[in-house]
């Protein structure tokens, strides 16, 4: 596997420091959200209805996303570049593999599954880059496939920094990332974007999309 840039590595630190917390923090975080809930779901049923082969959720963290991947009937794994994250989903969720690795230089085969989710992990990338990881999202894809992206969406500015918790990370307009994805080979499906809750910041974004065969 090709090393991890630099702000990956700075990231992976940064998630190993909080793993157990983080774990703690989100482990049941999807019970209190239905629209993602309903997201998820979507993208499921499409996998199925495109054959049901695997799905990858990159940047898994501690693995609750997958699980409940798992519970809507995909065959789902996990990567993430802490390995104190994956260590953690390990421990949770036995049943189910994860892997460490870096989503820019994925240790997989081309076309090897018919979803990818990326959630809340793209975030992490410099707008520079995100280029890149969209092609290898693409490489990793079967011919059709679905990709859902899930991320912090900008309310009419740019492309913005903010202040995350854990590490740097960019908001983005909703139109100006489906472009990109659709620039990298996707067609879009939908959309969903919703106001944020209580407790919550800024708006979230959700951008579900296929591979143009």
């Amino acid at each position: 596997m090709t090393q991890p840039s630099s702000h990956l590595l700075v990231t992976a630190d940064a998630y190993d420091a909080v793993a157990v917390l983080y774990a703690d923090l989100f482990r049941d975080a999807l019970d209190s959200l239905p629209l993602e809930r309903a997201v998820l779901a979507a993208f499921a049923e499409l996998v199925r209805s495109a054959g049901g082969g695997p799905v990858v959720e990159l940047g898994c963290g501690p693995g609750p996303t997958t699980a409940h991947l798992r519970d809507l009937g995909l065959d789902a794994f996990g990567v993430d570049l802490s390995p104190v994250m994956i260590d953690l989903a390990r421990t949770h969720y036995p049943d189910l593999r994860f892997e460490v690795g870096s989503m820019d230089a994925l240790d997989m085969a081309d076309g090897s599954v018919d979803g990818v989710l990326s959630w809340y992990s793209v975030i992490h990338a410099p707008p520079q880059h995100v280029r890149s990881y969209l092609a290898e999202f693409r490489r990793v894809l079967a011919p059709g496939g679905h990709l859902l992206l899930a991320f912090f969406e900008s309310e009419g500015d740019p492309v913005t920094v903010f202040d995350h918790k854990v590490a740097a990370a960019y908001r983005w307009p909703i139109d100006e990332l489906a472009r990109m994805v659709g620039e990298a080979g996707f067609v879009e499906v939908g959309r969903m974007l919703r106001e944020p809750g209580e407790q919550e910041r800024f708006r979230r974004g959700h951008l579900l999309m296929r591979l143009d065969t």
